[in-house]
């Protein structure tokens, strides 16, 4: 049994993690401030006697005692994140310091959330883990894409400074169950809007694409590069199946059945025009392939959106 630290783990995918972790008998303490994560993602696991819940900002040290640490803590939504862009990259740089400095302290494996943004808007295509980027150091989003970006930075100082054991994932876009209704994502925009036969909104022309990858098997992902001892990563995770805003729109409408119109807006600064993960080294290094279809993904993330609204 494992005592387990998860960052941000009322959060989206951090609520998917600490249940599938318990499921593994380990000791999971869940540690969130709760600016976007939410008890009600978690509460079935309250009465598991394996599951502890701390309030905390991981921009104020904490002490505790672990073997393992995943760093989930970050608005990860645009919406979220340019609220208080300060805040956001806080907690990617001095949340990740006292993160590391926790790891370092307990000797603790640390696994550090990364993302697809990175890489900003793309220049290569698909994006594989060698390409350093394109992004904005000033604009909107990046107390985010900069932030996560020196994060990672931090993650490296530290293995090759102080040893630390570290692993790096970056993760493309993500969809399921526990999602938040306003949170500004492609999906969950598009479910609800559609639930609620208002007009579906695209940003641009439609034409831009993203790749979805369900929350279920990003969060196996995530586990196996725990786990694995021969490889600090970064690795990219993601599914890696390309669709337009208009196809991803359509789709939507049909298993929703609504009534929504699609309507177009200008698309907000520095939107990259295309994603695509390059999963060879997840694949070969990980042996981890996404295997949840788009539809089915959907139709599952949809039924939760029922229950919800």
């Amino acid at each position: 049994m494992k005592r387990i630290l998860v960052t941000g783990g009322a959060g989206f995918i951090g609520s998917h993690l600490c249940k599938k972790l318990l499921e593994q008998n380990n000791q999971v303490i869940c540690l969130d401030n709760f600016f976007t994560g939410r008890k009600s993602n978690i509460e079935e696991l309250y009465n598991n006697q394996n599951f502890e819940l701390i309030r905390h900002d991981i921009i104020e040290p904490i002490l505790l005692e672990v073997d393992q640490i995943y760093n989930l803590a970050c608005p990860a939504s645009p919406v979220h994140y340019q609220h208080n862009p300060i805040k956001t990259i806080k907690t990617n740089v001095i949340g990740m310091l006292n993160m590391l400095g926790l790891a370092k302290r307990v000797k603790a494996r640390i696994l550090q959330a990364s993302t697809s943004e990175v890489y900003g808007d793309p220049e290569i295509h698909p994006q594989v883990e060698t390409y350093n980027g394109n992004v904005n150091p000033i604009g909107i989003r990046s107390c985010y894409d900069e932030g996560k970006r020196v994060a990672e930075t931090l993650c490296f100082d530290y293995h090759r400074q102080e040893n630390v054991d570290i692993r790096v994932i970056r993760i493309f876009n993500t969809y399921g169950a526990n999602m938040l209704e306003n949170d500004g994502r492609v999906v969950s925009n598009f479910i609800v809007q559609a639930l609620r036969d208002n007009d579906i909104t695209i940003y641009g022309n439609g034409s831009q694409t993203r790749s979805f990858c369900y929350v279920d098997d990003l969060v196996e992902g995530m586990m196996l590069m725990m786990e694995n001892n021969n490889f600090i990563g970064p690795v990219n995770l993601g599914r890696p199946e390309e669709y337009t805003m208009i196809y991803l729109a359509e789709k939507i409408k049909h298993l929703t059945n609504s009534n929504s119109k699609i309507i177009f807006k200008e698309l907000p600064q520095d939107d990259p025009t295309r994603r695509k993960p390059d999963i060879y080294l997840a694949q070969s290094k990980l042996n981890w392939n996404p295997n949840t279809p788009l539809e089915d993904g959907l139709i599952k993330t949809i039924e939760y959106f029922r229950g919800q609204i």
